[in-house]
């Protein structure tokens, strides 16, 4: 099973629409992972719930539960019982409402102290998800605008609360499909398959423990003492260049399609790890090293390069130090496929038969499918060979780990930061 934890309200107090579907509810109800949703509620006395308890399947056959917990006040009023949510919680969600400052400065003064000791000893995933659009917009930096820019929670300050807390950062503008089932949803249920992946290692440890404690074990004899071997953290590089991609932090890339309508962002690196075709767009590479003339066409037809064009805003609110070159998409059914596909190339360019089952649920058209999973391909091919789905299931890894970002280790290509070591620059 799979135990979610989830504090603080997404509604402003001075929300038009109190009646609004939570983000617990709107993900359960969304999710095509969750099946056979029961809730109850759970109250101190009638009239005020503590929290909401949902039960759901995921997966298949995992069993969800969900503690839904809207007021804060339960950590004052049985510390006993959030203290115990805490510790039975595989995933920890906080969420708040942008245009709710109060709420959140009460959340960072009085209740994050309490959730930072309780999670003290144990590594738990915190998701911090701000909801809903700032209804003053960007704020004024005039003195005379200070006060407006009390009345909403910024970007920043979210950040540096989810840096607090160690925990990832996600904007959700609207409770719609896209922010709860692809954005949302996306991170919560990799951190459930990571839960899930750790409860069975655990299990499996634990039954190969018992068995050797069944059997005749030999004579322990006195052994000199040796030094402690120290076990390395596990690697969460994959989480991290996931996290990288949902937050979008030091994008220096901006896909938009030819109506200017949307902005999907991402780094130059990564994409040039994985692809020719981008260190082509991006002048890693000139034609002269690329010499695939398929490669060339695939790259003039897909993708346009604007350079001092003006942008239109970020979808994470925060103005780029420097601005991110623009790609306009030239093909619009490729452009509504773009976020899956970035997932795709995030994760490692090698999970291509869910990558396949993500655009065939997007598309719902065979031909349209084979027309963007053909595009793919052509961005992961390598400069004089035949690009093959067989090559994408299972050739492109090998291919990866020969180039992958080492490529770009100790050279000044898409490098943004030097480092001076005894005055030498290595």
């Amino acid at each position: 099973s799979v135990n979610i934890v989830a504090f603080g309200n997404e509604r402003d107090e001075f929300s038009e629409d109190n009646q609004q579907p939570s983000l617990i509810w709107s993900y359960l109800g969304r999710s095509a992972l969750v099946s056979q949703i029961d809730s109850s509620f759970s109250a101190s006395h009638a009239g005020n719930p503590v929290f909401t308890e949902y039960q759901a399947c995921v997966f298949g056959n995992v069993r969800l539960v969900v503690h839904d917990c809207p007021v804060w006040d339960i950590f004052d009023s049985d510390w006993y019982t959030s203290r115990s949510l805490l510790g039975g919680a595989d995933i920890i969600v906080i969420k708040y409402s942008v245009n709710d400052k109060t709420s959140f400065q009460e959340l960072k003064d009085s209740y994050v102290p309490m959730i930072k000791k309780a999670l003290n000893h144990c590594s738990v995933p915190v998701i911090i998800s701000a909801i809903g659009a700032r209804k003053n917009g960007v704020p004024c930096t005039c003195p005379l605008c200070t006060s407006d820019r009390r009345s909403c929670v910024t970007t920043s300050e979210g950040v540096q609360l989810a840096k607090e807390l160690g925990a990832t950062y996600l904007e959700l503008h609207a409770l719609n499909d896209f922010y709860v089932q692809k954005y949302f949803g996306g991170v919560l249920e990799y951190f459930m398959i990571q839960s899930l992946n750790q409860k069975s290692s655990e299990k499996m440890k634990k039954r190969k423990k018992m068995q050797k404690c069944h059997r005749v074990q030999p004579p322990q004899l006195e052994q000199p003492e040796k030094m402690p071997i120290l076990k390395g953290e596990a690697s969460h590089y994959d989480a991290d260049l996931h996290n990288l991609l949902c937050c979008c932090q030091c994008a220096d890339v901006a896909f938009c399609p030819e109506d200017l309508s949307t902005v999907v962002e991402a780094h130059k690196i990564i994409l040039c790890s994985v692809s020719h075709l981008f260190m082509l767009l991006f002048e890693v590479k000139s034609p002269a090293d690329i010499r695939d003339a398929s490669i060339m066409r695939t790259a003039q037809s897909l993708f346009t390069v604007e350079t001092g064009a003006t942008f239109p805003p970020s979808p994470h609110g925060v103005p780029p130090c420097v601005p991110p070159a623009r790609v306009v998409v030239k093909d619009s059914v490729f452009c509504s496929c773009l976020p899956d596909i970035l997932r795709f190339i995030y994760s490692g360019a090698f999970q291509w038969e869910r990558l396949e089952e993500d655009i065939k649920k997007k598309l719902k058209d065979p031909e349209k499918t084979e027309h963007v999973l053909e595009k793919v391909k052509c961005i992961l091919k390598t400069p004089g060979k035949l690009n093959t789905v067989k090559d994408c299931r299972s050739h492109q890894i090998k291919r990866l780990y020969k180039t992958s970002l080492r490529l770009f280790f100790n050279t000044p290509v898409l490098a943004d930061v030097i480092f001076k070591i005894q005055g030498t620059v290595p």
